[in-house]
């Protein structure tokens, strides 16, 4: 999946993962559902950075703020620890407590110790406000979605308005999930993954330039998109590597999905959230220690540029993957919601004279015509 063709300004020499999606890191699964009922357009997706016992065996991670309007929970500890124990899971805003609670029970139940002969569970939930599409006030979202969309997880899955996507939207037109990998060979004896998958809802369109195309004035001119209201929108990021980076160095990694997210026009907003975060399926970290001093490998920092240029780069295509892969939708209102390919092909029927625009950046991005 993500985009078939190569970005034109990438800044990888990575090439991609055999699916090109975050699941080209060895372990990681997604999986997902969908929510469309009357005017609730929404949905769970849920991110495994492996699929043994997580709260048994951690991963290395970090987490990142850009920019703090948002109601993750989980963050505080993963930046104490350096950890994450359990799946990650992506919904809409007001799915966050419905998501704490069903996974909360499914590590229950996997774990009999947990809140009784050891510690408690630190769940990771992450949200984006998809009410611009979806009758959010409903809360029709259960743990019983949360944990069908854990169920399911695989080593393929769909792009665009799906799982917590489904609602979402990115530059003004249909948003949602999207992902993608780059292969980093350090040398002969040693390559590694970086993957990226992302629920994207921001950005004005009139901003929006995609491989150096200013398509966006002429799309946002067309749909009369309103460049001033103010930038309330998020993309939550989550990037994956078996690369042996600890906490520390996978926090600067998770800084750099700032470039990727802004090559396309995004300028980060007062009332928006940007939240990364980052795992690293090397060197898991075991709950119950044998011993209480432990030697792990660790990636040299003066060799690190090379994964931090794959994250520029996932993160990029992955935003412009789920922009390609999102469908057009009706929202809560009854309006529809234009895809970045169906207000394209409308551009070019509409104004003859942005023909050779569309056609150049559809190409660029691997859309067929």
């Amino acid at each position: 999946m993500g985009l078939s063709a190569k970005l034109l300004n990438d800044v990888s020499d990575g090439k991609k993962g055999s699916k090109n999606l975050i699941t080209d890191v060895p372990g990681v699964k997604v999986g997902q559902v969908t929510v469309d009922k009357d005017d609730v357009h929404s949905g769970v997706t849920a991110i495994l950075p492996h699929t043994h016992n997580l709260f048994r065996n951690k991963v290395p991670a970090a987490s990142y703020v850009i920019n703090g309007f948002g109601k993750s929970v989980g963050l505080v500890q993963i930046d104490e620890l350096g950890t994450i124990e359990t799946p990650i899971i992506l919904t809409n805003t007001f799915g966050v407590g419905t998501a704490v609670n069903a996974l909360t029970r499914r590590m229950l139940a996997e774990n009999p110790e947990i809140g009784d002969t050891t510690s408690t569970v630190n769940p990771i939930v992450a949200e984006c406000n998809d009410g611009d599409v979806s009758n959010i006030r409903k809360m029709q979202l259960t743990e019983a979605d949360v944990t069908t969309a854990l169920n399911s997880a695989a080593e393929t899955f769909t792009e665009g308005a799906v799982g917590g996507g489904r609602g979402m939207m990115c530059y003004d037109l249909k948003g949602g999930i999207g992902s993608a990998s780059r292969v980093v060979e350090i040398d002969d004896d040693h390559q590694y993954t970086v993957g990226a998958l992302v629920m994207s809802n921001y950005g004005f369109l009139a901003d929006m330039v995609i491989n150096g195309q200013p398509i966006g004035a002429p799309l946002a001119e067309m749909l009369a998109a309103d460049k001033q209201k103010e930038e309330k929108g998020s993309i939550i990021t989550v990037l994956a590597t078996d690369a042996p980076l600890n906490s520390r160095q996978l926090h600067r990694m998770a800084k750099r999905a700032t470039v990727g997210i802004n090559r396309t026009g995004g300028f980060i907003g007062n009332g928006s959230g940007e939240i990364v975060f980052a795992f690293s399926t090397a060197n898991q970290v075991a709950h119950f220690a044998n011993h209480d001093i432990e030697m792990v490998p660790r990636f040299n920092d003066n060799h690190i540029d090379t994964f931090f240029r794959a994250t520029a780069a996932v993160v990029d295509e992955s935003v412009l993957s789920s922009l390609v892969h999102a469908k057009s939708v009706v929202d809560r209102k009854g309006r529809l919601r234009l895809s970045f390919c169906d207000a394209a092909r409308r551009l070019a029927n509409q104004q003859p004279r942005y023909q050779g625009m569309v056609d150049t950046v559809l190409t660029q991005l691997g859309v067929s015509q």
